[in-house]
């Protein structure tokens, strides 16, 4: 036998991962498994051990290079978020990533068939090559999958950004703040004469992310407007025309008979909202998102649902009884306390004002709005996303550009550490529901409680974020409920005088209510539901 022949002899029996047709059955179904494993962890080194090297060595390759993108995308993380969100929502970043990762899918599983070749299936035992092939397959569905997956998600928000958002720049925050208006009603971009049922400005800290929501009655009147705004031509004194001229008509009126005032704007009545609500609070609106109240349903539904716990009964309402201004007896009641609503219920919680004033339905729709801000994190993302996507194609409408991405999902991110603060432009926070502070308003006032909520609210943001551990108590001190300082004693507490029991009332239910609604006792139903604003996030 020559030298040759005897290495390659060699070779094959003492190297059973690259030559397994003399290894043992044991030795043999270990090594199928063992370069699937090396297929999962190290792509391409199955190759380098046990078949194409030249192969083996292009995947190993592009697997260091995939890990140095990973590295790279943790290291923007955590010192750049914005600058990561904004590569992935770019048009032209998010289709290259989406290339990247197809490609990735693609390679990875011909590597996951390749090793099943170099496995060569028929030297196993008979009932372990269908458990190497479940393995292969299961393998295959994570990675491939999982980047496919990837790259299929990133191809959906592609178009439901540019749906949604404008092009352009991104805008600067304006005093360490960015403010945008949120605008409810029946809209969309083939519709003109839209009323918002609720709007509302969200004013985030562009350090710390804390959000502050001003809610805006619809009857609010003699709205203000800066000299720079195009409605100081016409209404130079204020939109002040009486009843005609409560906040909601505006939309209407500008889309309808001044959209000239807004040349080369999509949604001029939107703008003039904006205008509107910057002179009512004395702050800079710099965007718009306009809601579809008719589809907010189907995101509600989109995110699983909203947690609110629910201050009292809130009504649904019915149709309206022919002839007159009054309503059938509710379809159905919302319950107190804490619950998961559906989209429709959730709609209903945001719009019912039967038996109650539009100010108790303000103050629901900020409940809902602080939900939703506190239940759209990113599992909930992930894990919905086209149901998300699809929904916010039909619902939202916006200026916002699509390169503020980064900025916004940063603050939305760091507003988990904050509660939302709230504030209504009325009662209960500005006068009474009987006197007339929306219909002839302080503006004084206004912007110097807008001004003074903001700053509380920012120092409290602050305090939060740099709170420190409590100082130790030092070597000596006493407490001073410690026993060695007398003085802090408390003296025996006074027994308490029970009160004399209240008269027994009637206990409130869907049956009670919807029999006073029957037989139409409407000031009963109004002192009952009068708790129904006093809600919050769940």
């Amino acid at each position: 036998m020559s030298r040759t022949a005897a290495s390659a002899a060699g070779s094959v029996y003492t190297d059973p991962v690259r030559y397994p047709q003399s290894a043992s059955p044991r030795l043999r179904n270990r090594r199928a498994f063992l370069l699937l494993f090396l297929t999962l962890v190290l792509p391409g080194s199955a190759q380098i051990v046990a078949g194409d090297r030249r192969l083996g060595r292009t995947a190993l390759r592009v697997t260091f290079l995939v890990w140095a993108a990973v590295i790279a995308v943790a290291v923007l993380a955590l010192t750049n978020r914005i600058l990561l969100v904004n590569i992935f929502t770019n048009n032209w970043g998010s289709f290259l990533i989406m290339a990247v990762l197809a490609l990735l899918a693609v390679g990875w599983a011909l590597l996951f068939l390749n090793t099943f070749r170099i496995i060569r299936p028929p030297l196993l035992e008979r009932n372990v090559r269908p458990a190497v092939a479940a393995a292969m397959v299961v393998l295959m569905a994570l990675t491939s999958g999982g980047l496919g997956y990837g790259a299929w998600l990133l191809n959906v928000s592609r178009q439901t950004f540019d749906s949604i958002f404008a092009s352009g720049p991104a805008f600067d925050p304006v005093d360490g703040r960015y403010n945008f208006l949120l605008l409810g009603g029946d809209a969309g971009a083939d519709r003109t004469g839209l009323r918002p049922d609720s709007m509302s400005v969200f004013s985030v800290d562009a350090d710390t992310g804390q959000i502050v929501t001003f809610g805006l009655p619809r009857n609010f009147q003699n709205a203000q407007f800066t000299q720079d705004s195009p409605l100081w031509q016409v209404f130079p004194d204020g939109y002040s025309c009486g009843d005609e001229c409560i906040l909601n008509s505006l939309y209407p009126v500008v889309t309808e008979q001044y959209p000239d005032l807004y040349p080369g704007s999509e949604d001029p009545g939107a703008e003039a909202m904006m205008d509107a609500a910057g002179g009512i609070l004395g702050l800079e609106i710099q965007s718009y998102v306009i809601v579809d109240m008719e589809g907010f349903s189907s995101l509600i539904d989109a995110m699983g649902g909203v947690k609110i716990d629910v201050g009292g009964w809130v009504p649904i309402t019915a149709a309206e009884i022919p002839g007159t201004n009054r309503h059938y007896p509710p379809d159905g009641w919302i319950a107190p306390g804490l619950q998961t609503m559906d989209g429709y219920t959730a709609l209903w919680y945001a719009r019912s004002r039967e038996f109650v004033t539009d100010y108790h339905r303000i103050a629901r729709q900020q409940c809902v709005q602080q939900a939703m801000v506190a239940q759209l994190d990113p599992a909930t993302l992930l894990t919905r996303f086209q149901a998300i996507a699809s929904a916010g194609e039909q619902v939202v409408h916006t200026d916002i550009p699509q390169d503020q991405l980064g900025s916004f999902v940063d603050l939305a991110l760091k507003s988990k550490n904050h509660e939302v603060e709230r504030m209504t432009i009325g009662p209960p926070d500005f006068g009474t529901a009987a006197d007339n502070f929306v219909t002839y308003p302080d503006f004084a006032l206004i912007h110097a409680r807008v001004q003074e909520m903001l700053a509380e609210t920012d120092a409290a943001a602050e305090a939060t974020a740099e709170q420190e551990a409590p100082a130790p108590v030092e070597d000596g001190a006493i407490g001073q409920d410690s026993p060695e300082n007398p003085d802090s004693q408390q003296a025996p507490a006074e027994p308490e005088v029970p009160e004399p029991a209240a008269p027994a009332q009637p206990e409130i239910t869907e049956e009670y209510l919807q029999e006073l609604a029957a037989i139409g006792d409407t000031a009963t139903l109004s002192m009952l539901l009068d708790n129904n604003g006093v809600c919050s996030a769940g």
